[in-house]
């Protein structure tokens, strides 16, 4: 497994953790097969999964690696009110192989094209975890008048990478462990090419462990993703962009939303690594803090909730905090768009 983890950043290779979960296992064989793949370029098709009728429509994005299982406690809660859907990026879950770098600007244009091809009309609010929080404030950015509400799950921010290195005992060098790790999982692309061997070094290095959340049958089905090329190639790519080039077109976003609801989960603290002092970990939770305490200050209606009790993947954990989170954020929109609409005539 890779050594560095980076707070809000679902690292490709990493399994969510070793001890069973306390909310209840995602079961449901949908997670097991591609649900709808949807041509969204001459042949390139993605992975959607929609259930539940209403507007406006809740869009979800999973973290790094991920696939719309993530959303397996989640998504059918909110069904039951609006409709939903869930999807996976190029070369991830079902979806087929990614043909261009795994950026935040093309994960957003593949999305718009998705929801496009499916038929399925705005208004969005739109569901980012961890790495995927970028993902949807350049949705929202480049398609203002197509997204009413955010909801951002352990986000990843674009100055992660330059105020956390910075933080660490003498001598340490963020910039460095990251480009190691990268060189290893380039070697994954490598392996995986050739076939993995369950059992070999190269196999438990490069393929994740099962995930505690799933049932035996998606997690089977996950291995068989995890251990291909695309999969391994989308990951990196991602991995290899994400505080660089997918960084810089997150920066160049709007940071004034106006009064669209905007709800950040943090998860604080997080738990001190074996290689940290008390006092880093402090100083890391305080800097994560703030970059989300800036994500919400962008809108009016901005909010940033400190969720306790939880890991990264709050939306398994603690899966009824992420639905009430959206549906605030969604009865705020409903009631804005109902201010917004003229008044009929006596």
């Amino acid at each position: 497994m890779m050594a560095i983890m980076v707070l809000g950043l679902t690292a490709a290779v990493q399994s969510h953790g070793q001890e069973a979960p306390k909310s209840p296992l995602v079961t449901d064989p949908v997670y097991t097969k591609p649900q709808h793949l949807v041509d969204i370029d001459h042949g390139r098709r993605l992975n959607i999964y929609c259930r539940g009728s209403g507007a406006p429509t809740v869009v979800f994005d999973a973290g790094l690696g991920e696939s719309t299982s993530t959303w397996g406690l989640v998504q059918p809660a909110i069904a039951v009110k609006t409709r939903t859907c869930s999807y996976d990026r190029a070369g991830l879950g079902f979806s087929d192989p990614a043909t261009r770098p795994g950026t935040t600007l093309n994960i957003a244009d593949d999305l718009h094209r998705l929801l496009q091809a499916a038929h399925i009309a705005p208004p969005y609010i739109l569901v980012g975890h961890s790495s995927a929080g970028m993902n949807v404030r350049v949705f929202a950015d480049r398609y203002p008048k197509e997204v009413v509400g955010l909801v951002l799950i352990d986000p990843s921010h674009e100055d992660q990478s330059q105020r956390e290195w910075k933080i660490g005992p003498p001598n340490w060098n963020g910039y460095a462990e990251w480009e190691a790790s990268l060189k290893e999982q380039r070697l994954c692309v490598d392996e995986a090419k050739h076939g993995f061997v369950k059992g070999t070094e190269a196999y438990k290095k490069c393929v994740p462990e099962p995930d505690p959340y799933m049932s035996q049958a998606i997690n089977d089905a996950a291995t068989r993703v995890w251990s291909t090329a695309s999969w391994q190639s989308a990951a990196l790519s991602e991995r290899e962009n994400i505080f660089y080039k997918s960084a810089d077109e997150t920066r160049a976003t709007r940071r004034d939303f106006g009064d669209m609801p905007i709800i950040v989960l943090t998860h604080a603290p997080y738990p001190k690594a074996k290689d940290e002092t008390q006092e880093i970990r402090d100083q890391r939770t305080l800097v994560w803090e703030q970059m989300h305490n800036e994500v919400a200050a962008m809108s009016t209606h901005g909010v940033n909730e400190i969720v306790s009790k939880t890991g990264h993947f709050i939306q398994l954990d603690r899966p009824q905090i992420v639905i009430d989170a959206i549906e605030q954020v969604m009865a705020i929109a409903k009631s804005q768009s109902q201010q917004s609409q003229p008044a009929l005539p006596r």
